[in-house]
């Protein structure tokens, strides 16, 4: 790697190193600074412009969904890039489009970029962010709920298996999380609730 590369690799792997270990703000920052990282990838691998967000959000979930997975003895990029090619893989084949051979692991760092103007798509992808904070911030319980069963798409057979919590207590915790997803993600700032703040009736069952 280059001495920029090698620079953001151990950013991006002391930030995630620091939310395995349960530093809220290590992680937020981290998901930040993956945004143009990912986007940068997506492009390289052949994504088209006006599916890039989707394919930037789609890593993002993957990355909460995923963390404990990676090895903080290991380049954090390459780790970032394999999630990023599936995805972009995924993506393409759901419309119908053969993914880009990249030959080259950090081609996305030299390849121009063809993508939107600046500033665009930064709101769905911020909103992706979010959403994976937020999810990352509820109960045990329900964090397993909605990453099973939401995110997933896992059957409630297959979550009770995994997590050894009863088909009763998954819908009542994926329930309460989606209660308290959509108080901590409304539309206003005054529809939110602090994080400080717990509604009567969240915690997990």
């Amino acid at each position: 790697m280059t001495p920029d590369r090698t620079i953001l690799d151990q950013t991006l792997a002391s930030a995630m190193a620091a939310a395995q270990g349960g530093d809220g703000e290590a992680y937020r920052r981290l998901l930040r600074d993956c945004l143009p990282v990912i986007a940068g990838m997506a492009r390289t691998q052949g994504v088209r412009p006006d599916a890039v967000d989707d394919v930037v959000q789609d890593v993002l979930l993957t990355i909460h969904r995923a963390r404990a997975t990676y090895d903080p003895a290991r380049p954090f990029l390459p780790w970032l890039r394999a999630i990023t090619q599936r995805r972009a893989i995924d993506r393409m084949r759901r419309a119908g489009r053969r993914p880009q051979e990249v030959h080259d692991p950090i081609a996305y760092e030299t390849r121009a970029d063809s993508g939107p103007a600046p500033g665009q798509g930064l709101e769905s992808r911020d909103r992706a962010r979010i959403l994976a904070e937020a999810v990352a911030a509820l109960p045990e319980g329900q964090r397993q709920a909605v990453e099973h069963l939401a995110l997933g798409e896992r059957s409630l057979d297959e979550t009770a298996e995994l997590t050894g919590r009863s088909k009763g207590a998954l819908k009542v915790n994926l329930h309460r999380a989606l209660k308290a997803l959509r108080r901590t993600l409304g539309p206003n700032p005054d529809e939110r609730t602090p994080g400080h703040e717990r509604e009567r009736g969240t915690h997990d069952v």
